[in-house]
């Protein structure tokens, strides 16, 4: 559907900036993290960047399609949409590609695609569509229907495994939840039950009764309360982690110039650990800068969320924005080591095309609420 020209003085140029920012600092970021390795290796240090920037062309030209059509449109493809997304994370168990024993990826020609990234999409569509007549946010039945609507990719994404993109999952649930106008009552009790049952699974899953967590993720959880107590094994990625953002002092030690990222100290630094080393490079100044910008997407989504203009996209906009909250919570906190380490990435700052692609996407969502945010455009 073509957009009228007077209308795009809607478009939400701040958003926009923060989200180009946000990329062109992950552009050299992921050059310094990654420049050391590569070479040594005998390949071109500019080999994820121009990956990164393939993935950012094509999330580009996703998030132009889908700031065109009128987000009232995808009600009716959410459900396709979402059954669509469950298949290709089904197929993911039996013909996915396995990377450092995680069974994630699709190879799609030259490109390997993380369907559960895309999931989150599918998930928010299809939420705001169930939660958008009040009666299903309040009523118990139908916060259960809505509930199984989450549980079943979280079922199959835990599967890979992948525990950190789950608990994305569950933020959205609640999120979503509680904008659709859910009893405040209801929430807590679910959220102090799904607390409760965690620890449960944890205790059970040490006592070797279940088996719903891999070994190597309760050694990530209870290294996360000691990292000390197991240096040089499963604690080693928080110890360099927080070393290398104290080491970064207030500017930074310069682009190229970090010893914990260029000498390998810090692992999957261009990626899970990309935070540690803006901290190091460009210290406390650059780190603030980047959360500052995150803010900013954080703060627009929710205020194109308030003044949308009913609440499917309401539910739509908080949802998008919600994705980018709990990534920046968990990686950062995991960097930081006050959260476990769950691989989970930073988005636009990350190397790897799944995630550009799918902020590119929820960033268009908002865009598009934003867009038609007076209550007759068209």
């Amino acid at each position: 559907m073509r957009i009228p020209r007077r209308y795009w003085r809607n478009l939400d140029w701040p958003l926009i900036l923060a989200v180009l920012a946000l990329t062109a600092i992950g552009l050299v970021v992921i050059y310094s993290a990654s420049y050391s390795q590569l070479v040594a290796a005998g390949l071109s240090p500019w080999h994820y960047v121009r990956s990164q920037l393939v993935a950012f062309g094509v999330g580009l030209v996703a998030a132009i399609v889908i700031v065109s059509i009128d987000y009232r449109v995808w009600i009716r493809w959410s459900k396709l949409i979402y059954i669509a997304t469950m298949a290709v994370l089904g197929g993911v168990l039996f013909l996915g590609q396995t990377v450092f024993g995680s069974q994630r990826w699709i190879r799609v020609g030259p490109m390997g695609i993380q369907p559960s990234e895309l999931a989150k999409i599918a998930i928010v569509l299809v939420l705001a569509k169930f939660f958008e007549k009040e009666e299903n946010a309040q009523n118990l039945a139908g916060v259960g229907k809505a509930f199984l609507l989450v549980l079943f990719p979280m079922a199959l994404i835990l599967k890979q495994p992948d525990l950190g993109t789950a608990a994305i999952f569950v933020g959205l649930f609640f999120t979503m939840w509680y904008v659709g106008n859910g009893n405040a009552k209801h929430i807590m009790i679910a959220g102090l039950l799904v607390i409760v049952g965690s620890i449960s699974v944890v205790i059970l899953s040490l006592q070797g009764w279940v088996s719903i967590i891999k070994p190597y993720q309760l050694k990530r959880i209870l290294v996360f309360l000691d990292p000390y107590s197991d240096p040089s094994g499963a604690g080693w990625n928080i110890i360099q982690s927080i070393i290398a953002i104290g080491s970064g002092g207030f500017f930074g030690k310069g682009v190229l110039n970090g010893t914990q990222s260029s000498l390998h100290f810090l692992p999957a630094n261009h990626t899970d650990f990309v935070f540690s080393v803006i901290a190091e490079e460009f210290g406390f100044l650059g780190s603030v800068v980047v959360l500052a910008l995150f803010v900013v997407v954080l703060w627009r989504g929710l205020h194109i969320a308030a003044v949308a203009k009913d609440t499917y996209g309401t539910l739509l906009a908080t949802g998008a924005t919600g994705i980018f909250f709990f990534h920046l919570i968990i990686n950062v906190g995991m960097t930081l080591g006050f959260m476990p380490i769950t691989g989970l990435p930073l988005p636009f700052i990350t190397a790897g095309g799944s995630i550009m692609l799918t902020s590119l996407m929820a960033i268009a969502i908002i865009l598009n609420v934003g867009l038609r945010r007076n209550k007759i455009m068209f």
